[in-house]
């Protein structure tokens, strides 16, 4: 089973925009928000890529693209003018518990 814990990194204001929003419409067990522009062709301190990793009951009983249309609904305005590439991956408590690990982002060809 795995033991859950809060990441201790510092977070960028468009980061902590992202994680108050799902927050607020998720209220999960688990999040974390991981800024990977800098594996990309960016400028340094750059938040335009994230991974969003969300542990929520609202996700019982719901589809995985219905999950993501969730998250995408929550960040639309960010989508829209801060967001360039958002990788998303949902879990239930139970599936959150079951799983191994979030799958490895690979890294930019370009």
């Amino acid at each position: 089973m795995r033991v859950e814990t809060m990441p201790q990194k510092p977070i960028g204001p468009v980061a902590a925009k992202i994680t108050e929003k799902l927050t607020q419409a998720f209220t999960p067990h688990y999040i974390d928000v991981l800024n990977e522009s800098n594996r990309h062709n960016v400028p340094p301190g750059s938040e335009s890529h994230f991974k969003v990793v969300v542990v929520s009951d609202e996700f019982d009983g719901k589809r995985l693209i219905g999950r993501h249309r969730l998250v995408n609904q929550v960040l639309a305005e960010e989508l829209e003018s801060e967001i360039h590439a958002l990788s998303i991956h949902t879990y239930t408590q139970q599936e959150w518990q079951e799983s191994d690990d979030v799958p490895r982002t690979p890294n930019c060809r370009g």
